[in-house]
């Protein structure tokens, strides 16, 4: 443990010119005697820290002194790819590896590229989850993350309703939507007769796509890492996969079907109204504008009632010719409004 906070200490006085003892104990998570303590032991080993005293002092490498301890780890290497998201790499339990890594990777730069990280993170921050929305990592996260980095397999039982299913999982990899942890997977095909009818019921057959599913995580009630590794399928390709899933998912709530008459405006703004996908399909599937700029689409949407709150937002821009029912609600609508705005005050 100490060891690795001297090594840490290196790297970030070899990455900035001069730091505090309060700068120092704050990267390190120690105390400040600790730091003294530490700059001490270093000088003794024949690492050149100068402790300069005073207002303005502080603790500094000199003589130029450049430590070879800057070669990146599997794990640093795979957690500096995701330092644009540092909530998740929080939530994962990955933040230290990654800072380790970013250290690394500065102490390497030359001194007059050493700011590139930080001038970076001044002009693109990723937040990813939704407003109006308070994120909570799921208690398992890390464990899973575990297992997704290992490649082990992962013994888990999650709610499935109002029951509980235990499945033994191979997790492929993470995906954080809008705030949401899912775990993609496909179930251990492998072993004991009620694995197999377990893999059967999940559609675990082969190494296509179609033998992955999707779990989200903050679902999960157990989550044990096992002892056995398997097997990862190198054509499997997360991000490819969880966007057929997202449009597929998308696609089989949206069960009934409206017809609407949209001017040139609730074309354009058709996309931001209802789900995107729906709009993409209904929009190229419609007909072209007639002499008024008036073009009939149909469009699949999730039920009466939701189309109704959504398409409300289109106001005039949008006619609904079908259904009949939905047609009267905006009639009515539109009669209650006229009423409301109709009125003046005497």
């Amino acid at each position: 443990m100490r060891a690795a906070r001297l090594i840490k200490m290196v790297l970030l006085l070899q990455s900035r010119p001069t730091m505090t003892a309060s700068e120092l104990a704050r990267e390190l998570e120690v105390s400040e005697r600790t730091v003294t303590r530490d700059a001490q032991a270093l000088s003794e080993a024949g690492v050149p820290v100068y402790a300069e005293r005073g207002r303005a002092g502080g603790y500094r490498l000199v003589g130029g002194y450049r430590t070879r301890l800057t070669g990146l780890g599997r794990d640093e290497a795979e957690a500096l790819f995701l330092s644009g998201v540092p909530g998740a790499l929080r939530e994962m339990g990955l933040e230290d590896i990654a800072s380790a890594a970013r250290l690394k990777v500065s102490a390497a730069l030359l001194p007059s590229l050493r700011d590139a990280p930080r001038t970076a993170a001044q002009r693109f921050h990723l937040d990813a989850p939704a407003w109006f929305r308070e994120p909570a990592a799921p208690a398992l996260l890390p464990a899973i993350a575990d297992a997704v980095w290992d490649d082990r397999c992962l013994s888990a039982r999650y709610r499935r309703g109002e029951s509980e299913v235990v499945r033994e999982l191979e997790p492929y990899g993470l995906v954080l939507k809008a705030g949401v942890w899912y775990l993609c997977a496909r179930v251990c095909a492998a072993g004991t007769e009620a694995k197999r009818t377990a893999a059967k019921e999940a559609g675990a057959k082969g190494a296509g796509a179609e033998a992955f599913r999707t779990y989200r995580i903050d679902r999960f009630v157990g989550a044990d890492v096992m002892e056995d590794r398997f097997s990862r399928d190198e054509g499997f390709d997360l991000p490819g996969f969880w966007g057929e899933q997202a449009e597929r998912f998308a696609r089989s709530i949206l069960r009934a079907e409206v017809v609407l008459r949209l001017s040139a405006t609730g074309v354009r703004n058709l996309p931001y109204a209802v789900d995107p996908v729906a709009a993409r399909d209904a929009l190229a599937g419609g007909a072209e504008p007639d002499a008024t700029g008036w073009a009939t689409v149909t469009l699949r949407v999730e039920s009466e009632e939701v189309a109704h709150t959504q398409l409300a937002a289109l106001g005039p821009e949008a006619e609904v010719l079908f259904p009949a029912t939905l047609r009267e609600r905006f009639a009515a609508d539109a009669r209650r409004l006229t009423e409301l705005y109709g009125r003046r005050e005497g």
